[in-house]
């Protein structure tokens, strides 16, 4: 079989494998899956639901509403994969969806994981994509993958520094020359603001709501920097004195109090990366900047908030939420040149 014809009827995969989200790129096709990590399934049996469809959209609605027959859970937590048959079948589920019928050939694939990720988690990793149909398999640190799909100068003698918030963890890194100078990976990211929210109403309202109550609350009003016109919200939950359902009306600068102490960690975390560069990157860094990536960097405010408290300009990618997919497929499209960072199933190479 010619290898062009092999890549027509079985295309290479880039694929975030995310604590939240899940995205695949197919080469030549773009981002063609985005769903949430979750797979819905029988408590008892742990069979999943809807003949194995019970997966990402259909299975997050199901957060927080199920009954004790049923439980809907994130194979993932902090990055890496907590069960590996669930991750397995939400795979599987994903790049069928993907790329349908492969014909026999299983696409090559390029997956970004956590830069701190240990060697039994990336055989974890490896063990879950080839069982849910992929061939050769490789990874990428996703904020290498971030910077590609960015479009920074990875590969000139300047810094490209890239904070990559994701929902499990939050990945730090500046890039020269084509690799990784100074890297970080914090357990501290995007789900967490939705814990503070949650924490903060229980303690301020006596008020109980759902992580997806909080995380709707953070993208309608949460910012990390004071807004033009703060704004209000009506929350309803559960009356933990009363134990009946109420409502109260918070405000955009009570949910901003809520988060600051994550973005501080976030800050912190990003300063640290800059206290380790060579003074000739930090002279760069003063004028490139950070660029942001991952679902957190769709806070309002989170530019401002983190220009300041570096002291560098900060700003997001075009399209935050896909950057590290796209980045896995530029690495598929000219493996050649990426393939001598990438982590491979034989090695580091």
């Amino acid at each position: 079989m010619r290898p062009h014809l092999q890549q027509w009827l079985s295309p290479g995969l880039g694929i975030d494998l995310g604590t939240a989200n899940t995205l695949i790129a197919v080469l030549g096709s773009g981002v063609v899956v985005n769903e949430p990590s979750v797979v819905a399934l029988a408590r008892d049996s742990r069979r999943i639901l809807g003949r194995g469809t019970a997966v990402g959209k259909l299975a997050r609605q199901m957060l927080g509403r199920t009954p004790d027959t049923i439980t809907a859970v994130r194979p993932l937590s902090e990055g890496v994969i907590t069960d590996f048959k669930l991750c397995e079948a939400m795979l599987k589920y994903f790049v069928r969806k993907a790329i349908g019928r492969s014909h026999g050939f299983r696409p090559r694939t390029v997956i970004a994981v956590p830069g701190r990720i240990s060697p039994v988690e990336k055989r974890a990793v490896f063990h879950s994509a080839e069982r849910a149909g992929a061939g050769k398999v490789f990874l990428i640190e996703e904020p290498r993958a971030a910077a590609i799909g960015a479009g920074l100068p990875i590969s000139e003698p300047v810094a490209s520094m890239v904070c990559d918030i994701g929902g499990g963890t939050t990945e730090v890194a500046v890039l020269s020359l084509g690799d990784i100078v100074v890297s970080k990976s914090s357990r501290i990211a995007g789900e967490h603001f939705d814990q503070a929210i949650v924490d903060y109403l229980r303690r301020q309202y006596s008020l109980k709501i759902g992580q997806q109550t909080a995380e709707h609350i953070k993208i309608s009003i949460g910012s990390a920097w004071r807004l033009p016109e703060e704004q209000t919200y009506e929350v309803r939950g559960l009356d933990i004195v009363s134990g009946v359902p109420r409502k109260a009306i918070i405000t955009s600068e009570e949910i901003r109090e809520a988060m600051m102490r994550i973005l501080e960690e976030i800050g912190t975390c990003l300063r640290e990366v800059i206290e380790q560069c060579p003074p000739e990157l930090i002279s760069d860094l003063a004028e490139t900047g950070v660029i942001l990536t991952g679902g957190g960097a769709l806070l309002q405010g989170i530019e401002r908030y983190l220009g300041e408290f570096l002291g560098i300009p900060a700003r997001a990618d075009d399209d935050p939420l896909t950057t590290v997919a796209r980045g896995t497929a530029i690495c598929l499209e000219h493996l050649p040149q990426w393939k001598p960072v990438l982590m491979s199933d034989s090695g580091s190479l």
